[in-house]
């Protein structure tokens, strides 16, 4: 039976209730385009989207300060946040963390006139330089973008000096939480976050093509995309009322009763779901560091998700990748997983890393018969 351990980019395994809810929507033939009318059907559909936007503030326990809208990933949400928030002239610190949905938007940002500053890594821990916070700092800065947690080395963001760096400089948060949403408690209460990007389909268990943003309403945001919202449909700009702002077009309201599904599972099985993950990491870790021939990049003193990046001997990431699956059924990811700068500041640009990524679905028997074939490849 082939073994999944891929799920930095998404997870398979997933309650058997989101799959249910979907169905029940699909099937019920009750749920029409929400805010689109007055009939049960549109209602039906609003009622079902309002309940995945309560469900969603209820795990992040977002005050009434702060809107959630959806969107089809964590990809697009931070392209409406970056684009709506920052203007030719802005300065941005982000990191060399990002991945390349927020690495991207910002290099056509800065084509268009913002300015960008990253915040370095160390090599083989990745762990951010923070003190370069301070040093790259300026009167134009006004924005910090930062991954919560690394995709490659898994390293968690200290979030809590990144949050006082920003109050004492009266820069705008936003956090990209793709890799930490469903597993690392994420507490918005204190309202000092501007936006957190999520994403459905990983440790939230929800379907593909679900995520969105949680936003603060003071956030002076410009309408990225723009198109029908059911209400004003004379006017010619887009409603700057959150979530309207950032949702134009039909919902997806199947697939967002099925994220709430997933974010209902994770709220009732928070504590478990922490234990599981905590004990497969530090069984996966004992047993990758008594392989020979492993090098295992990430800081495995501090804070972390379940995320290892590892190279065998000399051998390219994609040799390696390939030989788990096509000799054990084992799935990885393999090459630089769409973060280009933390493989660059761990040495990886040239054949980059395998990466092993955990849920709480994983069990020590996958990552057993994992280490075992890491073994039997090593040669030892």
């Amino acid at each position: 039976m082939a073994i999944y351990l891929d799920n930095a980019a998404t997870t398979v395994q997933k309650p058997p209730a989101v799959a249910q809810t979907v169905y029940e929507i699909l099937s019920a033939e009750q749920y029409g385009n929400p805010s689109r009318g007055a009939h049960g059907y549109s209602l039906a559909g609003y009622h079902q989207l309002e309940a995945t936007r309560t469900a969603v503030k209820k795990l992040f326990q977002a005050p009434a300060t702060y809107e959630v809208a959806f969107t089809n990933n964590a990809t697009v949400a931070l392209n409406e946040v970056l684009k709506g928030l920052i203007k030719p002239g802005d300065h941005v610190l982000t990191t060399s963390w990002e991945h390349n949905s927020v690495l991207r938007p910002l290099y056509q940002l800065e084509a268009q006139g913002a300015m960008l500053d990253f915040i370095s890594s160390e090599p083989l821990t990745g762990q951010l330089r923070y003190a370069e916070l301070e040093q790259k700092v300026r009167p134009e800065t006004r924005v910090v973008v930062c991954n919560h947690a690394s995709n490659v080395t898994g390293n968690l963001l200290d979030l809590d000096l990144v949050k006082t760096f920003c109050q004492q400089h009266g820069l705008y948060l936003v956090l990209d939480a793709s890799q930490t949403a469903g597993v690392v408690p994420l507490d918005l209460s204190d309202d000092v976050i501007a936006a957190v990007c999520f994403t459905g389909h990983k440790s939230l268990y929800g379907p593909g093509g679900t995520g969105g943003a949680i936003v603060r309403k003071d956030l002076p945001l410009v309408p990225v995309l723009t198109g029908g919202d059911g209400m004003r449909s004379f006017s010619h700009t887009q409603p700057p009322e959150l979530p309207i702002l950032l949702e134009p077009g039909t919902a997806n309201v199947a697939g967002l009763a099925g994220l709430r599904a997933g974010v209902d599972y994770v709220r009732t099985h928070f504590e478990t779901i922490q234990q599981t993950q905590t004990e497969l990491g530090a069984y996966f870790y004992a047993g990758l560091k008594q392989i020979p021939g492993l090098t295992l990049y990430g800081d495995f003193d501090q804070p972390r998700v379940n995320v290892f990046a590892v190279n065998l001997k000399e051998a390219d990431s994609a040799l390696v990748s390939d030989l788990l699956w096509e000799e054990s059924e084992i799935a990885t990811r393999p090459g630089y997983h769409c973060a280009p700068l933390i493989h660059e500041a761990l040495g990886l640009k040239q054949r980059g890393a395998v990466r092993f990524s955990l849920s709480s679905f994983t069990t020590k028997e996958d990552l057993a018969a994992a280490l075992q074939a890491l073994k039997i490849l090593s040669g030892s």
